[in-house]
């Protein structure tokens, strides 16, 4: 662990952490106006606002730009949630909930061998992290038959998508701007 945490620098993972807070902090916001759509339709509210609070995760791979950065931020994340023991009652099923959206950008980032900063990577990063939160929370929590299920991640889906957009755009600024030190 030590020798992958020492190929980030400390601005870095300031920034990883940055990211993680980031993502926990807009949680509990995004989460109940979202319920006020999701819960007559009986989806998830997170199958939709996820994709807003997983932004942070992509954001944070786009901005870094190293293999492993987003399961870093999920990871972190949950470790913030298991010792807070803030937002929800998992306890340590949280590793997996939280950790397995990072895995899954990075495990797009390393097959589309991307630094995750380009419109693409951002948009199906948002995808994958989305989809793969909400399969992993209907599989361990939720059980749906399958209409809802199908009708939950094509949501996440469509949110992730979006939440990647809005990650590329930031993204795209900071660079316009020299924010960060990122290239233009």
């Amino acid at each position: 662990m030590n020798k992958f945490l020492n190929r980030f620098s400390m601005f870095e993972l300031i920034i990883i952490a940055m990211m993680a807070a980031l993502g926990i902090a807009t949680k509990p916001v995004i989460v109940p106006l979202v319920h006020i759509i999701t819960g007559p339709l009986y989806i998830p509210g997170g199958a939709i606002a996820g994709g807003f609070y997983m932004m942070w995760i992509v954001l944070g791979a786009g901005i870094v730009g190293k293999g492993g950065t987003a399961t870093l931020i999920a990871l972190v994340q949950a470790i913030m949630i298991i010792v807070s023991g803030a937002y929800g009652t998992h306890g340590i099923i949280s590793i997996v909930t939280y950790t397995l959206p990072g895995f899954m950008v990075d495990v797009l980032l390393l097959v589309t061998r991307s630094k995750g900063d380009g419109l693409m990577d951002c948009f199906l990063g948002g995808i994958a992290a989305n989809l793969g939160g909400t399969y992993l929370s209907n599989l361990v929590f939720f059980n749906l038959p399958i209409i809802p299920l199908i009708l939950s991640l094509s949501s996440a889906a469509l949110s992730g998508g979006l939440g990647g957009i809005i990650a590329f755009n930031i993204i795209k600024k900071f660079k316009q701007f020299n924010i960060l030190g990122l290239d233009g």
